[in-house]
Protein backbone atom coordinates (compact mmCIF):
# COMPACT_ATOMS: atom_id res chain seq x y z
CA UNK A 1 0.00 0.00 0.00
CA UNK A 2 1.39 3.41 -0.86
CA UNK A 3 1.76 6.22 1.88
CA UNK A 4 0.68 9.32 0.82
CA UNK A 5 2.82 12.41 1.30
CA UNK A 6 0.88 13.77 4.12
CA UNK A 7 1.11 10.13 6.12
CA UNK A 8 4.81 10.74 5.32
CA UNK A 9 4.76 14.30 6.65
CA UNK A 10 3.74 13.22 9.38
CA UNK A 11 5.95 10.10 9.72
CA UNK A 12 9.11 12.53 9.09
CA UNK A 13 7.64 15.06 11.80
CA UNK A 14 7.72 12.28 14.23
CA UNK A 15 10.63 11.47 13.61
CA UNK A 16 12.04 14.76 13.67
CA UNK A 17 10.16 15.74 17.22
CA UNK A 18 11.82 12.35 18.46
CA UNK A 19 15.25 13.24 17.50
CA UNK A 20 14.86 16.50 18.99
CA UNK A 21 13.68 15.34 22.06
CA UNK A 22 16.54 13.05 22.24
CA UNK A 23 19.29 15.50 21.64
CA UNK A 24 17.99 18.00 24.20
CA UNK A 25 20.13 18.55 26.93
CA UNK A 26 19.09 18.12 30.46
CA UNK A 27 18.90 21.54 31.66
CA UNK A 28 19.44 22.27 35.56
CA UNK A 29 16.55 24.98 37.05
CA UNK A 30 19.45 27.74 37.08
CA UNK A 31 19.70 27.14 32.82
CA UNK A 32 15.91 26.20 32.43
CA UNK A 33 14.70 29.69 34.73
CA UNK A 34 17.55 31.54 32.42
CA UNK A 35 19.13 32.11 36.46
CA UNK A 36 16.36 33.62 38.17
CA UNK A 37 15.87 30.49 40.12
CA UNK A 38 17.52 27.76 41.89
CA UNK A 39 16.36 23.85 42.45
CA UNK A 40 14.51 22.62 44.79
CA UNK A 41 15.17 19.58 46.71
CA UNK A 42 12.84 17.57 44.26
CA UNK A 43 14.08 18.93 41.51
CA UNK A 44 17.73 18.22 42.04
CA UNK A 45 16.42 14.29 42.59
CA UNK A 46 14.59 14.26 39.22
CA UNK A 47 17.48 15.87 37.59
CA UNK A 48 19.68 12.76 39.08
CA UNK A 49 16.89 10.60 37.51
CA UNK A 50 16.90 12.00 34.12
CA UNK A 51 20.54 12.00 34.08
CA UNK A 52 20.49 8.32 35.13
CA UNK A 53 18.06 7.84 31.88
CA UNK A 54 21.17 8.78 29.53
CA UNK A 55 24.11 7.50 30.75
CA UNK A 56 25.45 4.97 32.32
CA UNK A 57 27.97 6.51 34.37
CA UNK A 58 26.83 7.32 36.76
CA UNK A 59 25.59 5.55 40.15
CA UNK A 60 23.84 7.17 43.04
CA UNK A 61 23.79 6.51 46.81
CA UNK A 62 22.27 8.19 49.66
CA UNK A 63 24.52 9.25 51.45
CA UNK A 64 22.41 9.63 54.68
CA UNK A 65 19.28 11.55 55.89
CA UNK A 66 18.89 14.46 56.66
CA UNK A 67 17.69 15.65 60.35
CA UNK A 68 14.07 16.05 58.52
CA UNK A 69 14.01 12.88 56.55
CA UNK A 70 15.54 14.24 53.35
CA UNK A 71 17.47 11.77 50.99
CA UNK A 72 21.29 13.15 50.69
CA UNK A 73 22.24 11.51 47.05
CA UNK A 74 25.81 11.05 46.37
CA UNK A 75 26.77 10.34 43.12
CA UNK A 76 29.63 8.65 41.80
CA UNK A 77 31.01 8.99 38.52
CA UNK A 78 33.42 7.51 36.44
CA UNK A 79 34.01 5.37 33.22
CA UNK A 80 33.85 2.68 34.63
CA UNK A 81 31.40 3.43 37.20
CA UNK A 82 33.21 1.47 40.64
CA UNK A 83 31.08 -0.60 42.21
CA UNK A 84 32.24 0.28 45.77
CA UNK A 85 36.04 2.14 47.22
CA UNK A 86 37.65 -1.27 46.66
CA UNK A 87 37.26 -1.10 43.06
CA UNK A 88 39.73 2.02 42.66
CA UNK A 89 42.73 0.29 44.56
CA UNK A 90 42.90 -1.80 41.73
CA UNK A 91 43.30 0.65 39.39
CA UNK A 92 45.05 4.04 39.28
CA UNK A 93 42.18 6.92 38.81
CA UNK A 94 42.43 9.44 41.04
CA UNK A 95 38.94 10.20 43.66
CA UNK A 96 38.01 13.94 43.56
CA UNK A 97 34.98 14.93 45.74
CA UNK A 98 32.76 18.09 45.13
CA UNK A 99 30.64 19.20 47.96
CA UNK A 100 27.50 21.92 47.15
CA UNK A 101 25.06 23.64 49.13
CA UNK A 102 26.71 23.18 52.20
CA UNK A 103 25.03 26.50 53.49
CA UNK A 104 21.64 26.35 51.64
CA UNK A 105 21.45 29.78 51.21
CA UNK A 106 24.36 29.84 48.96
CA UNK A 107 23.42 27.93 45.84
CA UNK A 108 25.62 28.56 42.44
CA UNK A 109 27.93 25.39 43.61
CA UNK A 110 24.50 23.15 43.59
CA UNK A 111 23.50 24.05 40.08
CA UNK A 112 27.43 24.05 38.54
CA UNK A 113 27.96 20.75 40.37
CA UNK A 114 24.53 19.03 38.80
CA UNK A 115 25.87 21.11 35.35
CA UNK A 116 29.12 19.36 35.86
CA UNK A 117 27.23 15.77 36.27
CA UNK A 118 25.49 16.27 33.04
CA UNK A 119 28.52 17.26 31.33
CA UNK A 120 31.21 14.77 32.31
CA UNK A 121 28.45 11.75 31.56
CA UNK A 122 26.36 12.98 28.51
CA UNK A 123 28.74 15.66 27.33
CA UNK A 124 31.38 17.22 25.92
CA UNK A 125 33.44 16.54 28.85
CA UNK A 126 33.65 12.90 29.22
CA UNK A 127 37.41 12.62 28.51
CA UNK A 128 38.33 13.78 31.97
CA UNK A 129 37.19 10.20 33.93
CA UNK A 130 39.57 8.54 31.95
CA UNK A 131 42.35 9.60 34.94
CA UNK A 132 39.28 10.07 37.89
CA UNK A 133 36.59 8.88 39.80
CA UNK A 134 34.13 11.94 40.82
CA UNK A 135 31.93 11.68 43.86
CA UNK A 136 29.46 14.84 44.62
CA UNK A 137 26.92 15.97 47.00
CA UNK A 138 25.06 18.43 44.72
CA UNK A 139 22.72 19.32 47.69
CA UNK A 140 24.42 18.68 51.00
CA UNK A 141 22.52 20.55 52.94
CA UNK A 142 19.03 19.33 51.90
CA UNK A 143 16.57 20.72 54.80
CA UNK A 144 18.24 24.22 54.50
CA UNK A 145 17.30 23.94 50.85
CA UNK A 146 13.84 23.56 51.51
CA UNK A 147 13.27 26.28 53.87
CA UNK A 148 13.02 29.33 50.64
CA UNK A 149 12.43 32.93 51.27
CA UNK A 150 13.14 35.66 49.56
CA UNK A 151 14.00 36.91 53.11
CA UNK A 152 16.73 34.64 53.15
CA UNK A 153 20.40 36.70 51.84
CA UNK A 154 18.85 39.67 50.91
CA UNK A 155 21.96 41.13 49.79
CA UNK A 156 23.05 38.35 47.67
CA UNK A 157 22.81 39.55 44.40
CA UNK A 158 20.25 36.42 42.47
CA UNK A 159 18.27 34.62 43.05
CA UNK A 160 15.33 35.79 44.56
CA UNK A 161 14.49 32.93 46.80
CA UNK A 162 16.48 30.43 48.85
CA UNK A 163 17.31 28.52 51.94
CA UNK A 164 19.48 29.26 55.02
CA UNK A 165 22.21 28.41 56.20
CA UNK A 166 21.77 26.23 58.81
CA UNK A 167 20.89 22.43 58.47
CA UNK A 168 17.78 20.87 60.20
CA UNK A 169 19.52 20.90 63.23
CA UNK A 170 20.26 24.42 63.81
CA UNK A 171 23.94 23.81 62.84
CA UNK A 172 26.43 25.10 60.97
CA UNK A 173 27.47 21.84 58.59
CA UNK A 174 31.02 23.95 58.32
CA UNK A 175 31.17 24.21 61.87
CA UNK A 176 31.34 20.19 62.37
CA UNK A 177 33.99 18.69 61.26
CA UNK A 178 35.93 17.84 64.81
CA UNK A 179 32.75 17.35 66.76
CA UNK A 180 30.70 15.42 64.33
CA UNK A 181 27.42 15.68 65.07
CA UNK A 182 25.12 16.11 62.53
CA UNK A 183 24.24 13.08 59.88
CA UNK A 184 25.51 14.90 57.25
CA UNK A 185 28.90 15.58 58.13
CA UNK A 186 29.55 11.99 59.89
CA UNK A 187 28.36 10.34 56.82
CA UNK A 188 30.60 12.46 54.58
CA UNK A 189 34.11 11.88 56.97
CA UNK A 190 32.96 7.83 57.39
CA UNK A 191 31.41 6.61 53.93
CA UNK A 192 33.64 9.12 52.02
CA UNK A 193 36.74 10.30 53.04
CA UNK A 194 37.56 6.90 55.46
CA UNK A 195 36.44 4.72 52.65
CA UNK A 196 36.88 6.24 49.29
CA UNK A 197 39.73 8.83 50.60
CA UNK A 198 39.39 11.52 47.79
CA UNK A 199 42.62 13.35 47.17
CA UNK A 200 40.92 16.49 46.88
CA UNK A 201 38.06 17.46 48.26
CA UNK A 202 36.06 20.69 46.95
CA UNK A 203 33.65 22.61 49.06
CA UNK A 204 31.38 24.75 47.61
CA UNK A 205 30.12 28.43 49.12
CA UNK A 206 29.29 32.55 48.71
CA UNK A 207 31.27 34.72 50.44
CA UNK A 208 29.81 37.88 51.94
CA UNK A 209 32.91 39.47 51.08
CA UNK A 210 34.71 43.14 50.72
CA UNK A 211 33.89 44.52 46.95
CA UNK A 212 36.12 43.24 44.40
CA UNK A 213 35.94 42.46 40.29
CA UNK A 214 36.46 38.58 40.68
CA UNK A 215 33.41 36.81 40.86
CA UNK A 216 35.50 33.15 42.57
CA UNK A 217 37.87 33.71 45.46
CA UNK A 218 39.09 30.21 46.71
CA UNK A 219 41.94 28.74 48.99
CA UNK A 220 43.24 26.07 50.38
CA UNK A 221 43.45 23.65 53.37
CA UNK A 222 46.12 25.87 55.46
CA UNK A 223 45.90 24.22 58.94
CA UNK A 224 50.20 24.61 59.37
CA UNK A 225 49.93 21.25 61.50
CA UNK A 226 49.20 19.57 58.15
CA UNK A 227 51.57 18.19 55.79
CA UNK A 228 53.64 21.74 54.44
CA UNK A 229 54.36 19.72 51.35
CA UNK A 230 50.82 19.67 50.33
CA UNK A 231 50.30 23.37 51.62
CA UNK A 232 52.70 24.19 49.12
CA UNK A 233 52.20 22.31 46.37
CA UNK A 234 48.40 23.73 46.57
CA UNK A 235 49.37 27.34 46.74
CA UNK A 236 52.22 27.55 44.33
CA UNK A 237 51.24 24.68 41.58
CA UNK A 238 47.52 24.40 42.26
CA UNK A 239 46.61 28.25 42.67
CA UNK A 240 48.24 29.65 39.73
CA UNK A 241 47.39 27.15 37.44
CA UNK A 242 43.49 27.54 38.45
CA UNK A 243 43.63 31.41 38.36
CA UNK A 244 45.27 30.87 34.54
CA UNK A 245 42.63 28.41 33.30
CA UNK A 246 39.45 29.71 34.54
CA UNK A 247 40.06 33.19 32.57
CA UNK A 248 41.68 31.48 29.55
CA UNK A 249 39.08 29.24 29.18
CA UNK A 250 35.86 30.69 30.52
CA UNK A 251 36.50 34.27 31.44
CA UNK A 252 36.39 34.19 35.01
CA UNK A 253 38.21 36.10 37.16
CA UNK A 254 39.50 34.46 40.11
CA UNK A 255 41.83 35.21 43.51
CA UNK A 256 42.39 34.14 46.91
CA UNK A 257 39.54 34.12 49.53
CA UNK A 258 39.71 36.69 52.19
CA UNK A 259 38.62 40.03 52.98
CA UNK A 260 40.18 42.87 54.19
CA UNK A 261 41.90 43.34 57.39
CA UNK A 262 41.11 46.89 57.94
CA UNK A 263 38.28 48.59 55.55
CA UNK A 264 39.77 52.19 56.60
CA UNK A 265 43.53 50.90 55.29
CA UNK A 266 42.85 48.25 52.58
CA UNK A 267 46.56 47.97 51.76
CA UNK A 268 47.03 46.80 55.22
CA UNK A 269 45.97 43.07 53.81
CA UNK A 270 43.91 40.61 53.02
CA UNK A 271 43.05 37.41 55.32
CA UNK A 272 41.25 34.60 54.85
CA UNK A 273 38.88 32.61 58.05
CA UNK A 274 41.17 31.31 60.54
CA UNK A 275 42.80 27.72 60.42
CA UNK A 276 41.09 25.64 62.86
CA UNK A 277 39.77 22.39 61.20
CA UNK A 278 36.45 22.65 62.23
CA UNK A 279 35.99 23.92 59.20
CA UNK A 280 35.62 21.27 56.46
CA UNK A 281 38.31 21.80 54.07
CA UNK A 282 40.90 22.58 57.32
CA UNK A 283 40.13 19.08 58.30
CA UNK A 284 40.86 17.75 54.62
CA UNK A 285 44.27 19.72 54.69
CA UNK A 286 44.86 18.13 57.83
CA UNK A 287 44.27 14.65 56.62
CA UNK A 288 46.97 14.68 54.09
CA UNK A 289 44.69 15.46 51.56
CA UNK A 290 44.17 18.41 48.75
CA UNK A 291 41.38 20.73 49.91
CA UNK A 292 39.65 23.91 48.06
CA UNK A 293 37.13 26.13 49.05
CA UNK A 294 35.28 27.53 47.09
CA UNK A 295 33.94 31.35 48.42
CA UNK A 296 31.96 32.58 45.29
CA UNK A 297 31.46 36.32 45.25
CA UNK A 298 28.15 36.99 46.76
CA UNK A 299 27.72 40.65 44.71
CA UNK A 300 28.32 39.04 41.65
CA UNK A 301 25.22 38.19 39.83
CA UNK A 302 23.66 34.86 39.99
CA UNK A 303 24.06 33.66 36.43
CA UNK A 304 27.92 34.78 36.63
CA UNK A 305 28.62 33.27 39.99
CA UNK A 306 27.25 29.75 38.43
CA UNK A 307 29.36 29.88 35.80
CA UNK A 308 32.38 30.79 37.97
CA UNK A 309 31.92 27.95 40.41
CA UNK A 310 31.63 25.80 37.21
CA UNK A 311 34.90 27.12 35.92
CA UNK A 312 36.56 26.68 38.67
CA UNK A 313 35.46 22.78 39.55
CA UNK A 314 36.38 22.32 35.82
CA UNK A 315 39.53 23.52 36.11
CA UNK A 316 40.30 21.64 39.23
CA UNK A 317 39.34 18.60 37.27
CA UNK A 318 41.86 19.67 34.36
CA UNK A 319 44.56 19.91 37.08
CA UNK A 320 43.91 16.97 38.87
CA UNK A 321 43.86 14.78 35.16
CA UNK A 322 47.30 16.67 33.93
CA UNK A 323 48.99 16.09 37.60
CA UNK A 324 47.94 13.05 38.23
CA UNK A 325 51.54 11.45 38.81
CA UNK A 326 52.34 14.19 41.26
CA UNK A 327 49.14 14.22 43.19
CA UNK A 328 49.38 10.55 44.15
CA UNK A 329 53.16 10.90 44.49
CA UNK A 330 52.65 13.78 47.31
CA UNK A 331 49.81 11.88 49.07
CA UNK A 332 51.92 9.02 49.62
CA UNK A 333 54.99 10.74 50.63
CA UNK A 334 52.66 12.91 52.96
CA UNK A 335 51.24 9.45 54.44
CA UNK A 336 54.75 7.49 54.74
CA UNK A 337 55.83 10.65 56.79
CA UNK A 338 53.11 10.50 58.77
CA UNK A 339 53.41 7.27 59.99
CA UNK A 340 57.17 7.21 60.61
CA UNK A 341 56.86 10.35 62.34
CA UNK A 342 54.62 9.09 65.28
CA UNK A 343 56.08 5.44 64.99
CA UNK A 344 59.52 7.32 66.33
CA UNK A 345 59.63 11.01 66.98
CA UNK A 346 62.36 12.71 66.53
CA UNK A 347 63.59 15.24 69.39
CA UNK A 348 63.01 18.11 66.93
CA UNK A 349 59.10 16.87 65.91
CA UNK A 350 56.33 19.36 67.05
CA UNK A 351 52.94 19.93 66.90
CA UNK A 352 51.72 23.60 66.74
CA UNK A 353 48.95 24.80 69.73
CA UNK A 354 49.14 28.04 69.18
CA UNK A 355 49.26 30.10 65.89
CA UNK A 356 51.12 33.34 64.10
CA UNK A 357 49.61 34.69 61.18
CA UNK A 358 52.11 36.10 58.78
CA UNK A 359 51.77 37.04 55.20
CA UNK A 360 53.06 35.00 52.42
CA UNK A 361 56.54 36.85 50.55
CA UNK A 362 54.58 37.37 47.14
CA UNK A 363 51.90 39.39 47.65
CA UNK A 364 48.32 38.99 45.43
CA UNK A 365 46.35 41.30 43.27
CA UNK A 366 42.68 42.43 44.02
CA UNK A 367 40.78 43.93 41.50
CA UNK A 368 38.83 45.95 43.73
CA UNK A 369 36.51 49.19 43.53
CA UNK A 370 36.87 52.36 45.72
CA UNK A 371 34.28 52.41 48.59
CA UNK A 372 33.25 55.04 51.48
CA UNK A 373 32.56 53.72 55.00
CA UNK A 374 30.06 55.12 56.62
CA UNK A 375 30.20 55.35 60.33
CA UNK A 376 27.32 54.33 62.76
CA UNK A 377 26.91 54.02 66.05
CA UNK A 378 26.53 50.94 67.77
CA UNK A 379 26.51 49.17 64.56
CA UNK A 380 28.82 47.99 61.75
CA UNK A 381 30.21 50.28 59.41
CA UNK A 382 28.01 50.43 56.20
CA UNK A 383 30.48 50.02 53.13
CA UNK A 384 29.26 51.67 49.86
CA UNK A 385 31.10 50.43 46.56
CA UNK A 386 31.81 53.12 43.89
CA UNK A 387 32.29 52.85 40.16
CA UNK A 388 35.62 53.46 40.57
CA UNK A 389 38.25 50.57 40.14
CA UNK A 390 41.82 50.45 40.97
CA UNK A 391 44.12 47.72 41.43
CA UNK A 392 45.90 46.63 44.84
CA UNK A 393 48.60 44.19 45.66
CA UNK A 394 48.06 43.20 48.74
CA UNK A 395 50.08 40.90 51.48
CA UNK A 396 48.15 37.69 51.90
CA UNK A 397 47.88 36.95 55.73
CA UNK A 398 47.10 32.75 54.86
CA UNK A 399 50.37 31.75 56.48
CA UNK A 400 50.06 30.16 59.63
CA UNK A 401 53.42 29.23 61.90
CA UNK A 402 54.19 28.15 65.42
CA UNK A 403 53.43 30.90 68.00
CA UNK A 404 53.79 27.72 70.61
CA UNK A 405 54.42 24.06 70.08
CA UNK A 406 54.77 20.77 72.28
CA UNK A 407 56.52 17.79 71.46
CA UNK A 408 54.93 15.38 69.14
CA UNK A 409 54.11 12.23 70.84
CA UNK A 410 54.38 8.46 70.25
CA UNK A 411 50.82 8.14 71.59
CA UNK A 412 47.90 9.13 74.25
CA UNK A 413 46.63 6.71 76.89
CA UNK A 414 42.71 7.65 77.73
CA UNK A 415 42.16 5.70 81.09
CA UNK A 416 38.76 6.57 81.50
CA UNK A 417 35.38 5.14 80.00
CA UNK A 418 33.79 7.19 77.72
CA UNK A 419 32.04 5.39 74.65
CA UNK A 420 31.14 8.88 73.03
CA UNK A 421 34.36 9.46 73.29
CA UNK A 422 35.79 5.86 71.54
CA UNK A 423 33.27 6.18 69.28
CA UNK A 424 34.46 9.60 68.06
CA UNK A 425 37.76 8.79 67.87
CA UNK A 426 36.56 6.05 65.61
CA UNK A 427 34.40 8.07 63.16
CA UNK A 428 37.24 10.26 62.65
CA UNK A 429 38.79 7.01 60.91
CA UNK A 430 42.01 6.93 63.20
CA UNK A 431 43.43 3.40 64.36
CA UNK A 432 42.34 2.90 68.42
CA UNK A 433 43.53 0.62 70.55
CA UNK A 434 42.90 -1.09 74.06
CA UNK A 435 44.81 -2.47 76.29
CA UNK A 436 44.35 -5.81 77.31
CA UNK A 437 47.08 -5.91 80.00
CA UNK A 438 48.14 -3.35 82.95
CA UNK A 439 51.29 -1.50 81.85
CA UNK A 440 53.62 0.92 83.91
CA UNK A 441 54.72 3.58 81.94
CA UNK A 442 56.53 7.14 81.91
CA UNK A 443 54.12 9.42 80.34
CA UNK A 444 53.44 13.14 80.78
CA UNK A 445 50.57 14.36 82.19
CA UNK A 446 48.67 17.57 82.24
CA UNK A 447 47.83 19.29 85.16
CA UNK A 448 44.85 21.66 84.87
CA UNK A 449 45.48 25.44 86.39
CA UNK A 450 42.65 27.54 84.78
CA UNK A 451 39.66 26.52 82.60
CA UNK A 452 38.28 29.36 80.09
CA UNK A 453 34.91 28.75 78.63
CA UNK A 454 32.61 30.95 75.58
CA UNK A 455 30.69 33.25 76.97
CA UNK A 456 27.93 32.37 74.45
CA UNK A 457 26.63 29.21 73.02
CA UNK A 458 28.42 28.03 69.81
CA UNK A 459 26.89 25.62 67.72
CA UNK A 460 25.62 24.03 70.86
CA UNK A 461 28.47 24.35 73.03
CA UNK A 462 30.52 26.49 75.45
CA UNK A 463 33.58 26.08 73.95
CA UNK A 464 36.08 24.94 76.84
CA UNK A 465 40.29 25.95 76.67
CA UNK A 466 42.55 25.01 79.18
CA UNK A 467 45.43 26.30 80.18
CA UNK A 468 47.88 24.39 82.80
CA UNK A 469 51.31 22.25 83.06
CA UNK A 470 52.84 19.36 82.07
CA UNK A 471 55.40 16.86 84.17
CA UNK A 472 56.06 13.43 83.59
CA UNK A 473 55.02 10.89 85.63
CA UNK A 474 55.55 7.25 85.98
CA UNK A 475 51.64 5.81 86.04
CA UNK A 476 49.83 2.24 85.68
CA UNK A 477 47.06 1.78 82.99
CA UNK A 478 44.75 -1.19 83.00
CA UNK A 479 42.81 -2.73 81.30
CA UNK A 480 40.51 -0.97 79.09
CA UNK A 481 42.58 1.84 78.66
CA UNK A 482 42.18 3.30 75.00
CA UNK A 483 45.53 3.77 73.21
CA UNK A 484 45.52 6.55 70.44
CA UNK A 485 48.90 5.92 68.33
CA UNK A 486 50.25 8.54 66.34
CA UNK A 487 51.98 6.40 64.25
CA UNK A 488 49.29 5.95 61.70
CA UNK A 489 48.78 8.19 58.26
CA UNK A 490 45.84 10.33 60.54
CA UNK A 491 48.82 10.96 63.02
CA UNK A 492 48.08 14.53 62.39
CA UNK A 493 44.94 14.39 63.59
CA UNK A 494 45.05 12.15 65.83
CA UNK A 495 46.82 14.69 67.74
CA UNK A 496 44.79 17.60 67.08
CA UNK A 497 41.80 16.17 68.54
CA UNK A 498 43.71 15.01 71.62
CA UNK A 499 46.20 17.53 72.92
CA UNK A 500 44.92 19.31 76.04
CA UNK A 501 45.56 22.75 74.68
CA UNK A 502 43.86 22.76 71.25
CA UNK A 503 41.94 26.13 70.27
CA UNK A 504 39.33 22.87 68.38
CA UNK A 505 40.30 19.44 69.61
CA UNK A 506 37.91 16.93 71.71
CA UNK A 507 38.59 19.59 74.73
CA UNK A 508 37.27 22.42 73.03
CA UNK A 509 33.93 20.91 71.92
CA UNK A 510 33.51 19.55 75.48
CA UNK A 511 33.80 15.71 75.08
CA UNK A 512 36.05 15.55 78.18
CA UNK A 513 34.24 18.34 80.71
CA UNK A 514 33.36 15.73 83.14
CA UNK A 515 36.34 14.72 83.63
CA UNK A 516 38.14 18.39 84.44
CA UNK A 517 36.46 19.20 87.62
CA UNK A 518 35.55 17.31 90.88
CA UNK A 519 31.81 16.88 90.68
CA UNK A 520 31.75 17.33 94.41
CA UNK A 521 34.17 20.48 94.73
CA UNK A 522 35.85 22.69 92.88
CA UNK A 523 39.30 21.77 92.23
CA UNK A 524 40.74 21.03 89.19
CA UNK A 525 41.45 17.47 87.84
CA UNK A 526 44.28 16.00 86.29
CA UNK A 527 42.62 15.75 82.18
CA UNK A 528 42.49 11.99 81.23
CA UNK A 529 44.53 11.90 78.19
CA UNK A 530 48.32 11.20 78.57
CA UNK A 531 50.80 11.92 76.21
CA UNK A 532 53.70 8.27 75.84
CA UNK A 533 56.37 10.09 74.44
CA UNK A 534 58.63 7.62 73.52
CA UNK A 535 57.61 4.21 71.76
CA UNK A 536 56.78 1.75 73.98
CA UNK A 537 55.31 -2.29 72.95
CA UNK A 538 51.62 -2.26 74.68
CA UNK A 539 49.91 -5.44 74.83
CA UNK A 540 46.82 -3.84 73.08
CA UNK A 541 43.69 -5.23 70.10
CA UNK A 542 42.52 -2.26 68.19
CA UNK A 543 38.77 -1.87 68.21
CA UNK A 544 36.88 -2.79 65.01
CA UNK A 545 33.64 -0.89 64.31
Amino acid sequence: MKRTALSLMVLLFAAGTLHAGQDRKLQTVAEKSEYTKTSSHSDVMSFITELQKQTSLVRVQTLCMSPEGRKVPLLIIGDPVPSSPADIQKDNRLVVYIQANIHAGEVEGKEAALALARDLTTGTETGLLKDMVVLMTPIFNADGNEKFSDQNRQSQNGPKEVGVRYNGQQLDLNRDAIKLESPEVTAMVTKILNTWDPALLIDCHTTNGSYHQEPVTYVWGYNPNGDPRIIDFMRTKMNPYLKTAMEKDFGILAVEYGNFMDYRNPGKGWTPAGPQVRYITNYTGLRNRLAILDENYTHADYKTRVKGAYALLHSSLTFCSRNKEDIQNLLAQADAASIQRGIKPAQADSFIVEYNQEAYDKKITLRAYDFEIEERENSWPRIKKLDTKKTLHLPYYAKYTAKRSVKFPFGYLIPVYNKTLEQKLLQHGLVVEKLTEPVTLSVEEFSITDIKSGKRPYQGHYLCRLTGTSKTVEKTFGSGTLFVPTGQRLGSLAAYLCEPEMDDGLVAWNFFDRFLVSQWGSRFMTLPVYRVMAPANLAAEQIVQ
